[in-house]
């Protein structure tokens, strides 16, 4: 119960280095010591201010992948021994704020504070923590610095809080050797709590019958866990819709309509706490499209959609596996989020600029072409034409909605075309003369040219279960091996 809390640097950040037991041992007690953190800052500044330090339950992560060396995320957790300097333990994740100052109002010099944990094992002597960003030229440098005695008694011990119900949904063994997944429930009322469980145990079912999960699946936990909420649903803001809900969850994060995040990050924290856990998902108890991964972090869904279950692997794949979205056309808030030049560090796509070293070469099918053909001109008139009608529909929404008209049929045509589209853009997929083989695609990571996905489609491209790609896969399986080794 307590190894729950332990684990939230977990989320923040992935997997590692080979450190024998012993060195644990020597180096960590089995417990967790939480750091809670402000971000502040815009496009240009970075502030980091600390808020609280906890002393919780027993270390849930792996005690022999202590040291982070996957290179995914945009920032870096790190604890050095005090005395010697020797590098104890490391993660590395991505974080709201990271998203944040890639934005135009971010760009204009408006600040914003983010809430911002870090989890680690409980050092047995002083350490010096410290948080790291990459710089444009990929490299890390220090942005904020701690020394931390263990036996500050600054430190606090609070009890959980009350009131949450714990379930779960698969057991695959001990803790330590597996990857623990906890969902966390939001705007779900107390009446709604036999919902939850139906559908934690709903898609735990999913997950765990889609490779590269099924084949591993007793490489995995799954816990359902829920404080129940005074409304059902979530904010909608530009729809007028304002929901007190556990998690605070809300579409229209960082302006972007279809973005479910919550900033409420003291809440998750100390409401996931009540399970040992890897990876965090915040299911929210909605009919509408939507949600977000971040690496590390956490991912959102929606329950009851006609897409839910695609969001539910695909927000998985961002916030585990620190894989990127390969689509280009939707709408984004972010601006050069992969700034050219710079080949990113996400396993799923690249900037090619030596093809002759492509990061999955290994895997390209025999006498394929790379950079690879696919006829992109015409799935891209087909894409422009769906983006220009859907977004005039979910326009027609909010209006309907904010006038507090009736909108059902508004949201019906916005399904159904979504349906009708993904449909044609999959029949489109299936008679491409490209569609078996592995190469480099152009268009992938909110970009149209420059960067290049592994095959032509992908979960994490368009809508609808299929399978991952050929990068994503072999990028899923490395992370789960790191969780489990």
């Amino acid at each position: 119960m307590k190894r729950l809390q332990y684990v939230l640097l977990m989320i923040l950040v992935a997997a590692p280095t080979l450190v024998a037991a012993a060195d644990f041992d020597a180096d960590f007690r089995d417990e967790t010591l939480r750091v809670d953190y402000f971000h502040t800052g815009n496009a240009a500044e970075e502030i980091i201010s600390l808020d609280q330090m906890w002393r919780q339950g027993t270390w849930a992560g792996s005690r022999t992948h202590l040291i982070d060396e996957l290179n995914l995320g945009r920032y870096y957790a790190k604890a050095r021994d005090a005395a010697s300097g020797e590098l104890l333990w490391s993660r590395g994740f991505d974080s709201y704020f990271g998203e944040w100052k890639t934005t135009a109002q971010a760009a204009a010099g408006i600040r914003h504070t983010y809430h911002e944990s870090a989890l680690m094992p409980y050092p047995r002597r002083p350490v010096i923590f410290s948080l790291e960003v990459r710089q444009s030229d990929n490299s890390l440098a220090e942005i904020f610095s701690l020394e931390i005695d263990p036996d500050d008694w600054h430190i606090r011990r609070d009890a959980l809080p009350g009131g949450v119900t714990v379930d779960r949904a698969a057991v695959g063994g001990d803790s330590h050797r597996r990857v623990d997944i906890a969902i966390v429930g939001d705007g779900y009322t107390a009446a709604e709590t036999a919902k939850f469980r139906a559908d934690v145990a709903r898609f735990a079912a999913v997950m765990l019958n889609h490779e590269p999960y099924r084949s591993l699946r007793d490489h995995f936990n799954i816990w359902g866990v829920l404080r129940p909420s005074q409304e059902s649903g979530c904010d909608e803001p530009s729809r007028g819709v304002h929901r007190n809900t556990a998690l605070g969850c809300t579409f229209d994060s960082l302006d972007s309509e279809r973005y479910l995040l919550t900033e409420d990050n003291r809440t998750i924290r100390n409401i996931a706490a009540h399970v040992p856990y890897d990876v965090l998902y915040i299911m929210v108890n909605h009919e509408r499209y939507g949600g977000g991964g971040i690496y590390n972090l956490f991912c959102t869904f929606t329950s009851d959609n006609q897409w839910s279950e695609y969001v539910f692997l695909h927000e998985f794949g961002h916030s585990f596996a620190g894989l990127a979205d390969e689509y280009y056309s939707s709408s984004t808030s972010y601006n050069d989020f992969y700034p050219a030049g710079r080949e990113p560090n996400e396993r799923n796509i690249t900037a090619l600029a030596d093809p002759g070293r492509l990061k999955w070469r290994d895997l390209v099918t025999g006498g394929t072409t790379v950079p690879t053909p696919w006829d992109k001109a015409e799935y891209d008139r087909m894409d422009e034409a769906y983006q220009l009608e859907r977004g005039n529909i979910n326009e027609k929404i909010a209006e309907l909605m904010t006038s507090g008209a009736d909108a059902a049929a508004a949201i019906a045509a916005g399904e159904e075309l979504s349906r009708s589209h993904q449909a044609a853009v999959d029949a489109w997929f299936g008679q491409n003369p490209a569609r078996k083989r592995i190469g480099a695609f152009e268009g992938a990571g909110y970009a149209s040219t420059g960067l290049y996905r592994s095959q032509l489609d992908c979960i994490m491209f368009t809508k609808g279960i299929k399978p991952f790609c050929a990068a994503c896969d072999r990028g899923i399986r490395e992370i789960i091996a790191r969780y489990t080794e």
